[in-house]
């Protein structure tokens, strides 16, 4: 077991475009990438929406958490987590000590980003009003992860550079004052 720690965690809400920044971020930093969700989906041979569909949103939660601490230890990348982890208190704990980036949008930028895409949370009558009101539950528990946040409603490009440039900074700051 590899007592690495990640480069950099992504959160936020669905339609932050965590994974396309991820891989972006990793490929600039040179390291690998991992999404939790599709970590998941990896390990149980199952989506995560059949994971909700069959056996509901805390046990799809309970392998997330499993999944999520799983990967803080071993994993030396970059993460992405999935948009509800923040709803976790174990990842959330698990958080501490390392680079979070929150990939903050705003809800029209980010439900124009999902709508049409297959999401459980989304799968109702009223899919943009889960949307924001979802979003809105959330921001607390993103904000109080993050080391840092970024305006994810920007074009790729400025959200990549930004979360580079917030590692930056949160590396010089450790170096700086080591714990």
């Amino acid at each position: 077991m590899s007592t690495a720690v990640p480069a950099v965690v992504l959160t936020g809400f669905m339609g932050a475009g965590k994974s396309a920044v991820g891989h972006a971020v990793a490929a600039r930093l040179g390291v690998g990438f991992l999404d939790t969700d599709s970590e998941v989906e990896r390990t149980t041979g199952r989506s995560v929406a059949e994971i909700f569909a069959t056996d509901g949103e805390a046990a799809f939660r309970q392998l997330e958490f499993a999944t999520v601490a799983r990967v803080l230890r071993e994993f030396d990348g970059v993460v992405a987590l999935g948009g509800g982890s923040v709803t976790v208190p174990g990842i959330r704990a698990a958080l501490d000590g390392h680079q979070v980036v929150y990939l903050r949008v705003s809800p029209e930028v980010g439900f124009a980003r999902v709508m049409g895409s297959a999401r459980p949370l989304l799968a109702g009558d009223d899919p943009r009003g889960t949307y924001v009101r979802l979003l809105a539950q959330r921001c607390k528990g993103y904000d109080s992860a993050a080391t840092a946040t970024v305006d994810a409603d920007q074009p790729l490009a400025g959200v990549v550079a930004a979360v580079l440039a917030a590692v930056d900074a949160d590396t010089r700051a450790r170096k700086d004052n080591p714990a």
